[in-house]
């Protein structure tokens, strides 16, 4: 077998092997595929799917996405994680609206102008949404091209990065007209399920016979790792507050930063900032608070320390309207709203 059948062989795999019943997959829409690429950005696909159907369940078509208050959409999202991707998926609806009647544009450049959409994940759509002859480079096919071409290197180096894409592109020649959107997806499961991070299965791998980690001993290497960095800790407390009808004091995350635009407790970095902050807006005895057992959330770039302090039967100095950052919300409605993770978790919902 030679390189150029790579593409061939693979297609041959996936046609045994591959994934053919996603639900993004029937109907094969531009919409349902944008969705599940974003999606799938860093999650995987078993992950993926209760959300994906809740999602298209709620919002059906794109103007139904872009019509949509940040709330609704940040309440289908919450517990997938990489909020970013949320609010990018949102406004790049908002922007189809807006300059391209309501889709997706079948265009490269206009595609990967918009938030949230880099150069492979436009690759993806077009592929498959459209069988144009565009590649991808998402971490599956990333491991599988350093281990068949054995390239060295941290893959998100940009030389490495370069190198890559130009293989990609050089196998892409090889598909026949009408299967790109079947050679995106097995380049996809083919990392995925076969050619894993971890115990890849060589034995049946159907481009073993050229693959230079496998004839070289070099699979459990590449591809080369990044290099480690220890992450910071950090310290935060957070404020479980409840009125006497039993609702729970929920405040808005700004626009930007960790956790942007979800409903979460008041929280601060420090006791006494938060004391602060409590002297200002409620009506109580911060005194009374109860120490909650220690919340430990990691991000991609700190591991948090949350330390939450119950109280109940407090009360705002001051009215507040729904559309102000601060909000009593019953148990009951906890669901509507996008809350972090770790928080929906704390509060038992």
């Amino acid at each position: 077998m030679s390189a150029d059948s790579f593409a061939q062989r693979l297609l041959g795999w996936f046609d045994l092997h591959g994934r053919h019943d996603l639900p993004w997959q029937h109907p094969r829409t531009p919409y349902r595929v944008w969705l599940s690429e974003i999606m799938l950005q860093q999650t995987q696909v078993a992950t993926v799917i209760p959300y994906f159907l809740r999602f298209v369940d709620r919002f059906p078509t794109l103007p139904d996405l872009a019509a949509a208050t940040t709330d609704h959409v940040m309440a289908h999202w919450a517990g997938l994680g990489y909020y970013a991707r949320a609010r990018n998926l949102h406004a790049a609806a908002k922007t189809c609206v807006a300059n391209h009647d309501g889709d997706l544009p079948r265009d490269f450049d206009a595609l990967h102008a918009l938030p949230g959409i880099g150069r492979s994940t436009a690759g993806a759509i077009l592929s498959q949404a459209w069988n144009d002859r565009f590649p991808i480079l998402d971490g599956n096919v990333k491991r599988v091209l350093t281990r068949f071409h054995g390239i060295a290197g941290w893959p998100g180096l940009p030389a490495v990065e370069k190198q890559l894409w130009a293989l990609a592109e050089d196998h892409l020649l090889n598909v026949p007209d009408g299967r790109l959107a079947d050679y995106t997806q097995a380049q996809m499961d083919f990392g995925a399920t076969l050619c894993t991070r971890a115990k890849p299965a060589c034995g049946i791998c159907p481009v073993q016979d050229d693959c230079v980690a496998r004839r070289e001993g070099l699979t459990g290497a590449l591809p080369t790792s990044k290099p480690s960095k220890v992450l910071p800790e950090r310290e935060a407390v957070a404020l479980w507050l409840e009125n006497a009808d039993g609702e729970i004091l929920l405040q808005r995350r700004p626009e930007t930063g960790i956790w942007a635009s979800l409903w979460t407790l008041p929280q601060a970095d420090t006791d006494a900032g938060l004391r602060d902050w409590f002297a200002r807006e409620m009506k109580g005895a911060y005194d009374n608070v109860e120490e909650l057992p220690v919340v430990v959330h990691t991000f991609s770039h700190y591991r948090l320390h949350l330390q939450p302090l119950r109280l109940r039967k407090v009360a705002l100095r001051a009215v507040v309207r729904d559309n102000d950052d601060l909000r009593w919300v019953a148990r009951g409605e906890l669901a509507a709203l996008g809350l972090p993770a770790p928080i929906r978790k704390l509060l038992g919902n």
